[in-house]
């Protein structure tokens, strides 16, 4: 039985990848002209959190282009090197994408600190900065909900967290339109708060999504009712008396599962192979399970089994 075996087909794979790539190039088409015209606005209007909100839509249309790489390198088979293919290209991924939105939420930060600091320096902001923000604000909230959406009917972690990436868009142009409202009436220090804020929102989930993917790269298992739910199938099979030592791990968004399974101890060898055999393919049943190792136990009755 071979390790790399995989019971995704090709059309499976293929269909995922393409339905990743469309979502993930009309959210490129909306992050390049949301980028541009924020932040030239931004510099014309006179409004910093515009042109930080800019950035973010910039670092959106960085993250979408590492999604698109990293979609691409996880669709390559297993290999001599990779018996197990290529699946945590997405956690690398989701890495990097974190890892953008820690250090744009900190220059944001940094930089709105230095225009409260020296008050002169806040200008009076027009007010077209609060229709790019309303503007803004409407796309990202449609691109969240369309690409919330691919993510979950394909079951992509590394979709759903660019999905919520461009949701935090919307809350900070939300934030962002408070604050140049709070300009126009005569409160300029609202603008750079306003600035500040969407910094921290931005790095608080740069954070979340970095210590996620650094959790699954180090071989986070399933969670419990994922696990449950892989024990009770086990003990479903006919010839499994018991189990025990069951491991999980994840490989981009698919589980690998180690166990112990305890059958009669006075079966064949060819018995046994054939429980455990029948046990790998109703794990292997749910889509998300890459592959399942099987270790056959003898279980003499009473006690613990025969290891």
């Amino acid at each position: 039985m071979k390790h790399t075996e995989n019971k995704y087909n090709e059309n499976e794979y293929h269909n995922r990848f393409l339905a990743a790539r469309k979502s993930t190039q009309v959210s490129v088409v909306v992050n390049i002209f949301l980028s541009c015209f924020q932040v030239m606005l931004g510099i014309f209007s006179g409004s910093q959190g515009l042109i930080a909100d800019g950035m973010h839509s910039f670092s959106d249309l960085v993250a979408d282009f590492v999604v698109l790489t990293a979609n691409k390198k996880s669709r390559k088979p297993s290999d001599d090197d990779h018996h197990y293919g290529h699946g945590r290209y997405e956690n690398g991924a989701s890495l990097i994408i974190g890892a953008i939105l820690i250090l744009v939420g900190t220059a944001m930060v940094w930089s709105a600190s230095g225009k409260l600091w020296h008050p002169e320096s806040i200008a009076d902001v027009h007010i077209i900065a609060l229709w790019m923000a309303l503007f803004a604000l409407a796309a990202k909230e449609l691109l969240f909900r369309y690409m919330l959406a691919v993510a979950k009917r394909i079951r992509s972690s590394l979709l759903i967290a660019n999905a919520w990436h461009a949701r935090s868009d919307a809350a900070s142009s939300v934030v962002v339109s408070v604050g140049i409202v709070g300009n126009l009436l005569g409160f300029p220090w609202l603008d750079p708060v306003a600035a500040m804020i969407v910094g921290v929102l931005i790095a608080r989930m740069g954070y979340t999504f970095a210590a996620s993917a650094l959790h699954d790269l180090m071989d986070r298992s399933a969670n419990a009712d994922v696990e449950a739910g892989i024990r009770a199938t086990i003990l479903s099979v006919p010839g499994v008396v018991g189990l025990h030592d069951i491991r999980t791990r994840k490989t981009g968004d698919l589980i690998l599962v180690d166990v112990h399974i305890e059958v009669d101890g006075g079966l064949s060898v060819r018995e046994g192979h054939d429980i455990a055999v029948a046990v790998r393919d109703a794990v292997m049943e749910d889509k998300n399970i890459l592959n399942v190792m099987t270790h056959v136990d003898p279980y003499q009755g009473e006690g613990v089994p025969v290891c």
